[in-house]
């Protein structure tokens, strides 16, 4: 059992490791050749990886995947995908290829305002603080301009700043909220510095503020920090096609087909147990291309499920029509997203992953993005309402169960052989390579 350590983050990585494997393993000596093994052998590279965060021990690895075939306001994308969950790449690369011959995918950026706010405690008298606020407007983009110029010159910087009462949900509070444009930066650390010296600013002219009485100019700041809810940074992803241009292989009666699939999308948009799950799928997507382009997939995350959530009930994110026999499947996400700065300059494997995408803007990005959502989840829905989901993501998951059990090259080919006229399952493949090996 371990004890408390003081001083963890001021030791070396071998001490750290040591002490690690000591406190909590057995085979001290296998666990430290594992975390070994996971070190990129080129000292620059992982010195750059150890620097990312704090009290690194090692790298942790997920593979790298892309979907080709994407097409996106008539362009063509191989888009790259950073998931370790089975049939997501596929499900990706399998929609692309279906919406690529029928006129592909079309993206609008409908905005691109983001967000931070100051959060502060002020007893007095409303009307003043309004009055306050208005006065010393222009000194707060002046006491910022260190700060935005260089923004300014790429098109960004701060766009409003408004006071907003929220005495009736917490006594005295109220809150500036300050919108901004950051181009194709994410733009955390910009908004953050901004907040927190126009935090400054407001404290400071409080003081001097004659009008105020001794207790109003005491302004209390509680916090100042950026808002990962961007309800207006927010992209559209849409596909359409006349209803019969969905035949294929795997839709011979493409008219049932469409009115299975806004059931399907309607049952989202009304129950909330269905609508998680179902925007799960539309994360498999954007989360894989997030993580892969060096962007924040919490923030991500958080933001998209608050905005599911926008009108008081958790719902769909996305949204499927069937109008004069053209069949419509279409999703909005908010999305803060940078191409510059972070680990957009810092990372090799982003670097890459911006250079496939061929080099985008962050509304590019949010377009990409978005569309991954979207053909992600026209594949879960897809699979749901003809074969069921089990069939491709089983047939997927196969390989994982054959590592796990360390099969062969002989049972591999086996094995796989069997189940493609066979229901995968765990305790099927098992017992299909228990009998192999007796």
């Amino acid at each position: 059992m371990s004890e408390n350590i003081n001083g963890f983050s001021k030791l070396s990585k071998k001490e750290k490791i040591d002490w690690i494997v000591q406190a909590y393993f057995a085979n001290n000596e296998e666990v430290v050749s594992l975390i070994e093994q996971y070190w990129n052998t080129d000292i620059d590279l992982q010195k750059l990886h150890d620097e990312f965060i704090e009290n690194t021990i090692t790298n942790f690895y997920l593979p790298f995947g892309v979907a080709p075939n994407f097409l996106i306001n008539d362009r063509l994308y191989t888009v790259p995908m950073v998931i370790e969950e089975s049939s997501v790449v596929a499900a990706a690369s399998k929609a692309a290829k279906f919406w690529a011959k029928r006129g592909g995918f079309k993206a609008t950026i409908l905005g691109t305002e983001k967000i931070g706010q100051i959060h502060f405690i002020y007893k007095g008298d409303k009307e003043k603080l309004v009055q306050f606020i208005h006065s010393i407007q222009e000194r707060f983009y002046k006491d910022t301009l260190s700060i935005t110029q260089n923004m300014q010159k790429r098109g960004g910087g701060i766009l409003a700043i408004e006071l907003r009462d929220k005495t009736k949900e917490v006594d005295n509070y109220y809150q500036l909220h300050v919108t901004f444009e950051t181009k194709d930066s994410m733009g955390a650390n910009f908004i953050n510095s901004c907040l927190e010296q126009i935090a400054k600013t407001l404290k400071a002219e409080a003081l001097q503020y004659t009008a105020f009485t001794a207790s109003e100019k005491a302004i209390d700041v509680v916090m100042s920090i950026l808002s990962n809810y961007v309800p207006n940074c927010v992209v559209r992803a849409e596909v359409s096609c006349p209803i019969e241009d969905l035949k294929g292989k795997d839709i011979q009666e493409p008219q049932l087909f469409a009115e299975k699939f806004v059931q399907a999308v309607r049952i989202a948009e009304v129950e909330p147990f269905r609508a998680v799950t179902h925007n799960k799928g539309v994360m498999n997507g954007v989360d894989a291309v997030v993580v892969a382009t060096g962007n924040d997939f919490r923030a991500i995350e958080a933001g998209v499920h608050a905005y599911a959530a926008r009108n008081g009930q958790y719902s769909s994110l996305s949204h499927a029509s069937i109008e004069n026999g053209i069949f419509r499947f279409w999703i909005d996400l908010p999305l803060a997203l940078g191409t510059v700065g972070g680990l957009t300059s810092l990372h090799p494997m982003v670097k890459v992953a911006l250079q496939m995408l061929q080099k985008p803007s962050a509304t590019e990005l949010m377009q990409v993005i978005a569309v991954a959502g979207l053909a992600q989840n026209f594949a879960a829905v897809k699979s749901l309402t003809t074969t069921g989901i089990q069939q491709g993501h089983m047939k997927m998951h196969l390989m994982n169960i054959l590592n796990q059990f360390k099969a062969t090259d002989a049972e591999r080919i086996k094995v796989v052989a069997h189940f493609e006229k066979n229901v995968v399952s765990h305790s099927a493949v098992v017992e299909l390579l228990e009998s192999l090996r007796k």
